[in-house]
């Protein structure tokens, strides 16, 4: 299967666990890495499965890689039907209010533009003890196994 993993950060963590993420598939699947400021939003109609990892920052914003995406999405409002993607998400549960709030508004848009979201989204708690390799292999393995 052809997947890309995409990533949205500010610090560097995001594209980490996209890295580990690719890591752990390249064995049975075609994968490649992506930062998505130098991605356009149409590229994800080229793989059988997008996989985005996205932090949140300040209050629930979009990371500062993610913002050059977020406004060809808004702008350029591509058809993205046909697009499939998961998306997991990096927060601090200690930002309440607005805990995961970068990955679940990049998802929105990605499904205001037609494309069809696999599986949960969950967003890594920083604040939490568990490492978010640990939790985000096991979960895009289950969902390429049910794709």
């Amino acid at each position: 299967m052809k997947i890309a993993i995409y990533y949205g950060t500010e610090t560097g963590n995001a594209e980490m666990l996209a890295e580990d993420i690719a890591t752990g598939l390249e064995d049975a699947h075609d994968t490649s890495v992506a930062d998505l400021a130098e991605t356009a939003p149409e590229a994800l109609k080229e793989a059988d499965l997008n996989v985005i990892v996205c932090s949140s920052y300040d209050d629930g914003d979009f990371p500062a890689s993610a913002k050059p995406f977020v406004a060809r999405l808004e702008g350029e409002a591509p058809d993205l039907t046909g697009a499939r993607f998961a998306i997991f998400g990096l927060g601090d549960s200690e930002y309440e209010a607005t805990y995961g709030f970068g990955s679940m508004k990049l998802a929105d848009l990605l499904v205001a533009r037609g494309a069809t979201a696999l599986g949960d989204r969950p967003v890594h708690d920083a604040a939490g003890d568990d490492m978010p390799e640990d939790l985000a292999l096991p979960w895009i393995t289950a969902i390429i196994d049910a794709a």
